[in-house]
């Protein structure tokens, strides 16, 4: 797989990686590892862009995001064919990924709202003040490989609509999804070095990070990752934001409807076989409801269909690597040393072939410092801590490092209300187990699992990805003018 630069593919000698197909275990192609002069070229290729778009009508950027969408939604099976290829999710989540990115292309293209600034009439006598959004300048996005498509359009999208010009550095684990939407974007009409592809590993990443025409980084990875972002961009002067990772609670309280709560865990924790930042790794049962709910939460793992993602039977397909599979289950055989229940064991489940397949998980008295509750597992693992009482439940997640997501599941909008007042997590769902906005709000979470202040697309990008410019404006007469030392005052 080649970089995509200055509007066209771009390869050349240099260090290449395996990509795999995770349901056969076998090679499929070779990804370039870009050099940090590969992305100083895509950086110049940016940079020699950047006044000509900034310069671009904003009814045109608008057109643009149009076509965009309209392209990318008609041509979703070929897309989401690519994704399920190389990460391995089932076909229909692979489109559902690209649904939820095409969300943020539909609210970018009313950029013309997003865009305006403010004016103030008199502000004293004779003096106008206004305010203007421009682009920040040339934007690096740092892409996970759990959302090789849907990613990608939170944060190019936006800065794009936004006047910027952007180095996109997807995972050089599933990198051709990225390629593919860069050529989608080409053929929409945007002209060339607005959007760049880079591949690469951390040789490429440090270039981004340190590179002084690089302006912003946005960055969506694991919790050291992200800070190791956010550090080294803070140092280099970059404005950055940079998205951690996460353990996120579902609480089931004793008057919750246990089949729907059941049914949630089981969608929420082994969707995507678990890779993804919003999946629920940790099911916290208040009283009574753990048995009961567990024996739910067994009679539905039984009936769930594993296999390739290009299989329509399939529910759940395998993980991303090899080393993915080796340490996911690694926390599943090291439970019980560790003085937690083994309710079902996904590691025994056998697979034909060798593709990088594991079975679901179910792990019971779970609690913290154990392995599997303290780190993010990013897999098919769903861990119960059992607790007594409401404020127990709601202590144990304000006490964790991470803050992404939660849910509560109850009938009692009194309880409700009150989670939602208590907890501290940047998402909450109340009977809704992955609480991700709609493209209109901004997704992120809060403590180690956001590094910056400003969350992912939606409103908060557009303040992300554009600079504030005052302007105070006055007209007066010849004879107004005269020479005066104090400090200015209205």
């Amino acid at each position: 797989m080649e970089h995509f630069i200055d509007g066209k593919r771009h390869g050349g000698p240099g260090r290449t990686a395996d990509v795999y197909n995770p349901a056969t275990g076998q090679v499929a192609k070779q990804v370039l590892l870009a050099s940090a002069e590969d992305v100083a070229t895509a950086v110049e290729a940016a940079e020699l862009a950047l006044p000509g778009w900034r310069a671009t009508g904003l009814s045109k950027r608008s057109a643009i995001m149009f076509k965009v969408e309209n392209i990318i939604r008609e041509r979703t099976p070929e897309l989401a064919a690519i994704i399920t290829a190389e990460h391995g999710k089932v076909l229909s989540d692979a489109a559902g990924e690209v649904a939820r990115g095409l969300e943020n292309v539909q609210f970018c293209a009313g950029l013309m709202h997003h865009m305006k600034g403010e004016f103030l009439e008199q502000a004293a006598t004779g003096v106008d003040v206004h305010q203007t959004r421009q682009p920040v300048g040339v934007v690096a996005c740092i892409t996970p490989f759990n959302f090789p498509a849907m990613v990608p359009l939170w944060m190019i999208t936006t800065a794009i609509a936004a006047g910027n010009t952007v180095i996109l550095k997807p995972s050089e684990r599933d990198p051709s999804a990225a390629v593919w939407i860069a050529e989608a974007f080409a053929e929409a009409g945007l002209p060339p070095g607005v959007l760049n592809v880079v591949h690469g590993d951390k040789e490429a990443v440090d270039e981004l990070l340190t590179n002084p025409l690089v302006k912003a980084v946005s960055f969506v990875g694991s919790t050291p990752i992200a800070k190791y972002i956010y550090e080294t961009s803070a140092q280099h002067g970059k404005r950055v934001q940079a998205l951690g990772g996460a353990k996120n609670h579902m609480v089931v309280m004793p008057d919750a409807d246990l089949d729907g709560a059941a049914d949630a865990a089981i969608s929420a924790a082994y969707g995507s076989a678990g890779e993804r930042c919003m999946a629920v790794s940790v099911l916290v049962t208040v009283g009574d409801v753990a048995d009961p709910l567990i024996e739910r939460l067994k009679e539905r793992i039984a009936k769930l269909t594993i296999g390739d993602g290009t299989d329509p039977a399939s529910e759940m397909g395998p993980l991303i690597t090899r080393a993915a599979l080796d340490r996911v289950n690694g926390y599943v055989t090291g439970a019980e040393a560790e003085g937690a229940t083994v309710v079902v064991d996904g590691t025994q489940q056998e697979f034909d072939g060798e593709g990088f397949f594991t079975g679901v998980s179910l792990l019971d008295h779970v609690r913290p410092g154990m392995k599997a509750y303290d780190e993010e597992i990013f897999g098919p693992v769903l861990s119960v801590v059992r607790v007594d009482t409401y404020e127990e439940a709601v202590r144990l997640i304000n006490t964790n490092q991470f803050a992404n997501g939660v849910a509560v599941f109850t009938r009692d909008g009194k309880t409700a209300r009150q989670f939602e007042f208590e907890i501290e997590v940047g998402m909450v769902g109340v009977n809704v187990p992955i609480p991700v906005p709609i493209g209109a709000f901004s997704f992120g979470g809060w403590k180690n699992s956001l590094f910056g202040d400003t969350h992912m697309y939606g409103p908060e990008a557009f303040n992300f990805y554009t600079r504030r410019k005052l302007v105070t404006t006055r007209w007066p007469e010849p004879s107004e003018s005269q020479i005066n030392l104090g400090f200015p005052t209205h």
